[in-house]
């Protein structure tokens, strides 16, 4: 399963023009909201290929950029994004 941008900035504690605005000036993103290096970050990012059919003017396509749950660790740390650790879970087997 793979997230959308606007899926994947809560992740990483953005909002998705925030998200996408950091991921073009990092040079990861191009004018379309696409992957730059589409081969290079394959693991990372995803270009998701939509389709639907048009009664006038037939099968009509459009492209997004879609991130793999790899891809939001790869991109807090492209980004220099701080991600807290989550809470420590007190272990059952120490007892008073």
């Amino acid at each position: 399963m793979a997230y959308t941008l606007k899926e994947a900035a809560p992740h990483l504690g953005l909002t998705r023009t925030k998200l996408i605005a950091r991921m073009r000036a990092k040079g990861l993103l191009d004018s379309s909201n696409l992957p730059v290096f589409p081969v290079r970050d394959r693991l990372y990012l995803q270009k998701y290929e939509g389709r639907w059919y048009h009664d006038d003017l037939g099968l009509q396509y459009s492209y997004s950029t879609r991130v793999t749950p790899a891809g939001i660790r790869w991109l807090a740390e492209q980004l220099s994004i701080e991600r807290p650790a989550p809470p420590a879970t007190p272990d059952p087997r120490e007892v008073a």
